[in-house]
C-alpha cells in the first residue's frame, strides 16, 4: 500500500514537472513572438536616421574635393540628414579611397570617387584596396575634361598645324603631366600615340606646377583639367588648341574636340560616388535614387560651372559599366606606352 501511495506521488510529480516545463516553453514562445515585433522594428529603422559622411580623399579645393562637397550639400537635402565631408587626402588618393572602401558597409560612409586612384591606381601599383571587389557604384556625376594648352610662343595657332609643327622636328618638343600615371599623362600619352608623335614627357607634382611650367617656357605643351587650365587661356597666359571628349565641352564650347582630327578620340575624368561593396542593396538603391534628385536640382548645373566641372549623369549600372569600359581604356594606354613607377 506504501509503495503504491508512493507511486502515485512519484507519478503526481513528473506530471507536475513536465507541466511546469511546458507552460515555461510557451511563455518564453510568447515573450519571443512579443518581442518579435519589437527587434523587427529596431532591425528596419529607417535608414538614414543619423548624418553620414563623405570621404575625399584630396584635400581642400581640389576638383573632386568641390564636387563632392556640393554632392554631399545637395544630397544632405534630399535624404534629409546632414553628409559631412572628411578629407583624407594622401598618396594619389589611395588612402582616403581605402579608407571608403573599408568602412562599415551600414549606407553612413559615402566615398567620393575619381577616375586617378580608383580606376588608374590599381592599374599601376599595388595599392591595399580592388575597386571591383570592395567598392560598389551608386552613380557617377560629373566628367572633367582635359585641354590641349602650348605656350604663347608655340609655332602653330591650331590641332592640324600643332600636329605638323611637332611631327616636323621628332625629339625637340616637351609636354609636362601631374605625375607619371596621372590621368593627364595617360591621356596626353593618348594623344601623342594617336598622332604619331615624337616627344618628352616631363612630370611635375600636380597640376598647378605643370601648368605653371608651360606659362613660363619651361615646357612647350600639356593636357591638363579646365579647371586648372581654363582662367589661363581665357586671360591669354596660354593658348588652349583643344579639348579630350568627343562632344566638346559646355565649358569652353570654342574649342574643337580631338575627335575632329583623330577620330574615336574620346577621354576625360569622372567623379562619382561609391560606397563599400557589402552595403545592402536597399539602401545602394535609396541614394542612387537621391543621386538622381540631385542631379535635376534647378540650380546644380550652374553650380558645377562654378566648379569648373561637366555633369555627366550616369545611374548605378550605367555606372558600373561606364567603369568596366575605363579600366579597359587606361590599361590599353599603360600596356602600349609602357608606362611604370618606379
Amino acid at each position: 500500500m506504501d509503495r503504491t501511495v508512493a507511486g502515485f506521488a512519484h507519478t503526481a510529480m513528473r506530471r507536475a514537472a513536465k507541466v511546469r516545463s511546458m507552460n515555461r516553453r510557451r511563455l518564453l514562445h510568447i515573450a519571443a513572438a512579443a518581442l518579435g515585433p519589437v527587434h523587427a522594428l529596431a532591425q528596419s529603422a529607417p535608414w538614414p536616421n543619423r548624418p553620414l559622411r563623405m570621404i575625399i580623399p584630396w584635400p581642400p579645393g581640389q576638383a573632386t574635393d568641390l564636387v563632392g562637397r556640393l554632392a554631399a550639400q545637395k544630397l544632405g537635402e534630399v535624404l534629409g540628414q546632414t553628409v559631412v565631408p572628411e578629407n583624407r587626402p594622401g598618396a594619389g588618393g589611395t588612402i582616403g579611397v581605402d579608407a571608403g572602401a573599408r568602412a562599415a558597409a551600414d549606407g553612413y560612409t559615402l566615398l567620393a570617387a575619381s577616375s586617378g586612384p580608383v580606376t588608374i591606381a590599381p592599374l599601376l601599383q599595388r595599392v591595399p584596396f580592388d575597386p571591383e571587389r570592395d567598392l560598389a557604384p551608386v552613380a557617377m556625376h560629373s566628367g572633367s575634361p582635359y585641354v590641349l594648352v602650348v605656350r604663347r610662343s608655340f609655332p602653330a595657332e591650331d590641332l592640324p598645324s600643332f600636329i605638323a609643327a611637332v611631327r616636323a622636328s621628332p625629339g625637340r618638343f616637351t609636354f609636362s603631366s601631374s605625375g607619371t600615371g596621372a590621368t593627364a599623362h595617360l591621356i596626353a600619352e593618348y594623344f601623342v600615340r594617336r598622332a604619331e608623335l615624337e616627344v618628352e614627357h616631363i612630370p611635375f607634382q600636380g597640376s598647378v606646377p605643370a601648368v605653371t611650367a608651360v606659362v613660363a617656357g619651361q615646357v612647350d605643351f600639356s593636357f591638363e583639367t579646365m579647371a586648372s587650365t581654363l582662367p589661363l587661356f581665357r586671360q591669354g597666359t596660354l593658348r588652349a588648341l583643344g579639348v579630350s571628349p568627343a562632344r566638346g565641352s559646355t565649358l569652353a564650347p570654342e574649342l574643337p574636340p580631338f575627335a575632329t582630327i583623330m577620330p574615336g578620340f574620346d577621354a576625360k575624368a569622372w567623379g562619382g560616388i561609391m560606397v563599400p561593396a557589402a552595403t545592402p542593396r536597399p539602401i545602394v538603391e535609396r541614394l542612387a535614387a537621391a543621386m538622381g534628385q540631385v542631379m535635376t536640382a534647378p540650380d546644380i548645373r550652374e553650380r558645377f560651372v562654378q566648379a569648373r566641372n561637366e555633369i555627366d549623369y550616369k545611374p548605378t549600372e550605367e555606372f558600373a559599366a561606364y567603369l568596366r569600359a575605363q579600366r579597359e581604356f587606361f590599361q590599353d594606354i599603360i600596356r602600349r606606352a609602357t608606362i611604370r613607377l618606379d
